[in-house]
């Protein structure tokens, strides 16, 4: 079995692009992206996986009929450990490969300095309006912008979340409250939960035991009580009807959010923030995520409002363990966009090999494209 894929670098994540045509209509992908990553193995030593939850991630695409969108896509969450993947959430960073595959690919001709490519994620039905530099009509022949977290340059892709407020849950407080009580691990937590961009539970550094002005000693902290965060976040699911139970909640959301405000003399952040994905202390940031933060503290009475005061304007800068993170809110067409600019760019184009039979659609697919 033939597979086309590109690899793909986004923000601070990578993943496998596939155009949806390429994987056939009778392939099912629980079970084919999973042994397409080499998983459940924690090296994920026989596939395309890179074995964290930031490398191991995949993006489907393809072109809508309606005239408004211009890229759909699918996230696809594939696990290590286990034999599974979890489309119920999008990935910010990875969502910056989109607009840039459908320019390189010739989906979307480019228009000026900034070409604006309206995306819609699947998993969320959330609409990411995202603007790739094009300086005189086209990419540049080599990419330069920067960001915090990654060594090298890339495209930069700003990613405007068109009022992101409630698309998983239906509300950005989904239990009605800005504040809420959680019992776990024999401790009363008080924390917010918020859905835009992804739900997210937001617990404060300081009941957690974590100093401010040591933030580089957060994550062996926060690795000593990763039972109870974990806890806190499948209560949170239950909460934000994510799930029916603790046991049920998925890995992947909501994602949890450990925060505190900087201590005077780090002037370059409104906010320290650790994430976790799929149990783990997050390397950089989820954007998705990121998001949500945003709303929070322009939210009276959550957790984040109280840390930063409501104080900030447009842009809110988030330190993260990558370095400073910026996002910001603008008006647009009577809404609302909360946005983070990223660089995205492609890796390699390639044809991945899968030994076993699975589904021959999908090969098929690719013996039409190269005939």
């Amino acid at each position: 079995m033939k597979i086309e894929a590109e690899w793909m670098r986004g923000g601070t994540s990578k993943c496998w692009v596939f155009e949806a045509g390429h994987l056939g209509e009778d392939t099912s992908l629980d079970s084919l992206l999973p042994r397409v990553f080499g998983s459940p193995d924690s090296r994920q030593i026989d596939g395309v996986g890179g074995a964290t939850s930031t490398t191991s991630k995949a993006m489907i695409l393809h072109r809508p009929d309606e005239d408004d969108i211009d890229v759909d896509f699918t996230f696809a969450q594939v696990g290590i450990e286990e034999a599974a993947v979890d489309w119920g959430s999008n990935c910010g960073n990875c969502s910056a490969v989109v607009g840039l595959y459908a320019i390189e690919k010739g989906w979307v001709v480019p228009n000026g300095d900034v070409t604006k490519i309206v995306t819609r994620n699947t998993n969320t039905g959330q609409v990411i309006v995202q603007r790739v530099a094009t300086p005189a009509g086209a990419l540049p022949i080599v990419p330069e912008a920067q960001m915090p977290g990654v060594p090298f340059p890339g495209y930069r892709v700003g990613l405007g979340f068109q009022d992101p407020a409630g698309k998983t849950t239906g509300a950005l407080l989904p239990t009605g409250s800005a504040t809420d009580t959680i019992t776990a691990g024999g401790t009363r937590w008080t924390v917010s939960m918020v859905d835009a961009g992804a739900p997210v539970v937001i617990v404060r550094a300081e009941d957690l035991g974590l100093d401010p002005a040591r933030y580089e000693s957060w994550q062996a902290g926060v690795e000593l009580q990763l039972e109870t965060l974990e806890q806190i976040r499948r209560q949170a699911a239950v909460r934000m009807r994510l799930a029916a139970t603790t046991a049920t909640a998925a890995r992947a959301i909501p994602k949890l959010a450990i925060a505190s405000a900087p201590v005077p003399a780090e002037t370059g952040s409104d906010l320290n923030v650790m994430m976790l994905s799929m149990g783990r202390p997050h390397p950089a940031l989820a954007i998705t995520g990121s998001i949500a933060l945003t709303l929070a503290a322009r939210t009276p009475g959550t957790v984040l409002h109280g840390i930063t005061g409501g104080t900030h304007g447009a842009a809110l800068k988030l330190r993260t363990p990558a370095g400073v993170l910026e996002t910001w809110t603008e008006e647009n067409d009577g809404g609302l966009l909360v946005g983070v600019d990223r660089t995205a760019r492609t890796i390699a184009t390639t044809v991945i090999h899968l030994p076993e039979a699975l589904g021959s659609a999908a090969e098929e697919s690719l013996a039409g494209a190269t005939r």
